[in-house]
């Protein structure tokens, strides 16, 4: 079974938020798939697409803990690290711009830094979905829970139809012909 986890913080306040990417992506997914997230036994919702032997999952726990999520979610579902594509927004990226790989540090991402922790283990794909603008970065902790301006918005509108356009391309084409493509 293929899994993309989109990371995000849940609940209103957060929904328009640049640390979003992650779960905007999945439901743009969700959208083009005609389906309807639900809850899970554990801290998130998630749709399975049983024909295609796809999982889309939206952690609860909020981005400083998704760990916590991911694990049950490989328990859950018997998940190899191979096919686990973690999807969340990338500071050190500008805006438009998708990073592939196969496997990876954290790159100082508390989503990401959690789910290595939890899992014991960095060797699963990620699609870095890049939020730096030409506004001020720093502090990121400040910078990742605002939302973008309206001309941003439109950018990140398009990198969001991108980046799902990528997760289709991985289920048909892999993650090797998918970074070849997207990485350019």
């Amino acid at each position: 079974m293929i899994s993309f986890i989109g990371l995000g913080n849940p609940g209103d306040k957060y929904q328009n938020t640049k640390h979003n990417a992650g779960f905007w992506v999945l439901d743009e997914l969700s959208r083009r798939w005609k389906t309807v997230f639900k809850p899970g036994d554990g801290k998130y919702f998630f749709v399975e697409n049983k024909t295609q032997n796809i999982l889309l999952v939206k952690p609860s726990t909020g981005m400083n803990a998704s760990g916590i999520a991911v694990r049950d979610i490989i328990n859950n579902w018997k998940i190899n690290l191979s096919d686990l594509y973690i999807i969340f927004d990338d500071i050190d990226l500008p805006l438009g711009k998708l990073r592939l790989r196969s496997k990876g540090g954290d790159g100082c991402h508390r989503g990401m830094e959690s789910i290595i922790y939890h899992l014991g283990n960095n060797q699963f794909p990620r699609i870095r979905f890049g939020i730096a603008t030409n506004d001020r970065l720093r502090p990121s902790e400040k910078y990742v829970l605002k939302s973008f301006n309206k001309e941003d918005q439109l950018l990140a509108n398009e990198t969001i139809i991108r980046a799902a356009d990528a997760a289709e391309s991985i289920i048909f084409n892999g993650i090797t012909k998918t970074m070849n493509q997207y990485n350019a």
